[in-house]
């Protein structure tokens, strides 16, 4: 034996998390490449541009043809359907803005660290999506009276943990053909056809919910008689704190804020630089559970906070909300920290909620930021 590869257990290997002394390996490296997250600085805009927007791809960015696609809704359904973009784009469209988290964000940050793609805080993004409601999809299916979910099947294949499989998640299906959650089966991102790497030509778009529920490259709907127990269900996406633990599944994006990072970075350390004075701080804030009710912020690292204001659009519900304050600037190191509170009194913490998974790690986030003085003239 010569140790070559053999089977898919040779090349996928299982969950686990990194020593103590270990650092961002080849592979997590190679995936921090592949993926993207949001530059903070681009919070600036209400509708992130399709080129900034966070992007997370599982596999492959598969190759799509919009004249050759079809959506199939099949399953406990009364009358199955198969839908070219045609009959999509000639059934009544809406758009919603609405803003996409991986639940993975923040993962990098915690200790132990699970070896997976290393987010820090940017992965997020807000875009106006246009589709068909999901609802009005289904209720044209009929489905069936002992119909429980609806699995949702991307075009995208590949191998995780040593499972060969389509990039498969379900939703359950009170929530799926609720019009009220305005689930979207969307064919357009800011006006524009879906680009590639966000699910050309077809995507589901879940409001609320973390970005593992918003199936790209979307090619079948089933509904089933039974819970869905794929791996990106049921083995994947799971918040436990053991390996044989069942979890609980990630399903609402927890709340949290983020700051535009003030002044001008350092290129290595993005330690931020800002002159004495009057700073206005800037950021975004969004909860799954519901609009924002507070930002606060803080000066030294969380010992005492300062209210900030926050700037609802009531027309856009399920997207992001601008906050702003004002802070002076004296010289020194500063650690800036800001948090957000939903109106279901959810609260950003200050300890990282650990996992084994690192999902929906939502510390607040802390800005290192020093004030120097003007810059002497001569």
């Amino acid at each position: 034996m010569d140790g070559s590869p053999r089977g898919l257990g040779d090349i996928s290997a299982p969950a686990r998390l990194a020593g103590p002394e270990e650092g961002f390996g080849a592979q997590e490296l190679g995936l921090a490449a592949r993926n993207h997250g949001l530059p903070l600085e681009a919070m600036r805009y209400d509708v992130t541009p399709p080129g900034l927007h966070y992007v997370l791809v599982h596999y492959d960015i598969p190759a799509t043809d919009p004249e050759d696609w079809r959506l199939t809704v099949g399953g406990l359904v009364l009358r199955p359907l198969t839908l070219d973009m045609d009959a999509l784009r000639a059934r009544p469209a809406v758009t919603r803005r609405v803003t996409l988290e991986c639940a993975g964000n923040g993962r990098a940050r915690l200790a132990p660290r699970p070896v997976s793609q290393p987010w820090l805080v940017e992965a997020v993004g807000t875009a106006d999506w246009t589709g068909v409601p999901l609802a009005a999809l289904l209720a044209d299916a009929g489905p069936a009276e002992d119909a429980v979910e609806a699995v949702f099947t991307g075009a995208d294949h590949g191998v995780e943990r040593g499972v060969e499989q389509d990039y498969r998640r379900s939703l359950p299906l009170a929530t799926a053909a609720d019009p009220a959650r305005d689930v979207l089966v969307a064919y357009e991102m800011n006006g524009t056809p879906l680009p590639p790497q966000h699910g050309s030509p077809l995507r589901l778009v879940v409001p609320g919910w973390y970005g593992m529920a918003h199936v790209k490259w979307l090619r079948d709907i089933t509904l089933t008689a039974t819970p869905f127990t794929g791996f990106q269900q049921s083995v994947a996406y799971r918040v436990r704190q053991a390996t044989a633990e069942p979890g609980e599944p990630v399903t609402l994006i927890e709340p949290r804020a983020l700051m535009v990072p003030p002044g001008f970075p350092d290129f290595m350390s993005r330690t931020r630089v800002v002159r004495p004075g009057p700073v206005t701080l800037t950021g975004r804030a969004w909860s799954g559970y519901g609009p924002v009710a507070g930002v606060e912020v803080s000066e030294d690292g969380g010992a005492a906070w300062t209210e900030a204001e926050i700037v609802r659009d009531p027309a856009h519900p399920w997207a992001w909300s601008a906050w702003r304050t004002g802070w002076t600037a004296t010289p020194g190191l500063r650690h800036l920290t800001v948090r957000a509170t939903d109106v279901a009194g959810r609260t950003q913490p200050l300890v990282a909620p650990w996992n084994r998974g690192g999902f929906a790690n939502n510390l607040v986030q802390r800005v290192e930021v020093l004030c120097l003085p003007e810059p002497t003239a001569g």
